[in-house]
């Protein structure tokens, strides 16, 4: 696949099959997340895997029992994911097979842009391996948090930035229409 091709039909994906991800395939993608450029050249990025399934479900229970917790709390935006988070069957990885988080070492410059270039570059790789990917964005607070850090071992200078399911898609998904771009200045 061509560079320009992956941009124009990697997608989100939310329907994955139980085929694992090939260790050497993850490692590519890792490997090719960590050649994004970054400010100064620091290269904050540091890397989770979870291919554990029943450790992802859980996970996906605790994150669903604190998004409706917040939401019972607080006026916020999740509320219109309400009915999806009380659902049952709803898992927030989407039953994908593995999880790779990017981390942040801090302190960085930039650390957030930093990952999302190591992000982009992780899922225009995984496009090309006909893989899929989703950013859960849902699950960054739960992977900052101290117990989960303890329990993963990351040390408590990093922080979270990029939880992305991995898997193969159960099928073809249609690239979705994008808006043209809003082009605020061109001088000349």
């Amino acid at each position: 696949m061509i560079l320009q091709e992956a941009i124009e039909t990697r997608r989100s994906v939310r329907k994955y099959t139980n085929t694992a991800v090939e260790k050497e395939k993850i490692e590519h993608l890792i490997l090719n997340a960590s050649k994004a450029p970054s400010a100064m050249n620091l290269q904050p990025w540091a890397f989770a895997v979870i291919e554990n399934t029943e450790l992802l479900d859980r996970y996906s229970t605790e994150i669903k029992k604190s998004l409706i917790e917040k939401m019972n709390t607080e006026k916020t935006i999740l509320e219109k994911y309400r009915s999806l988070m009380e659902k049952e069957t709803f898992n927030i990885f989407h039953h994908a097979p593995a999880l790779i988080v990017i981390y942040a070492k801090k302190p960085s410059l930039h650390p957030h842009e930093d990952c999302a270039l190591a992000a982009q570059n992780l899922m225009l790789t995984a496009a090309d391996l006909e893989l899929g990917t989703c950013w859960i964005g849902f699950s960054i607070y739960h992977f900052n948090s101290s117990k989960i850090k303890t329990e993963l071992n990351i040390p408590e200078e990093y922080e979270a930035i990029a939880p992305i399911v991995i898997g193969y898609p159960q099928t073809n998904h249609l690239p979705i229409p994008k808006k043209d771009p809003e082009i605020l200045c061109w001088k000349r």
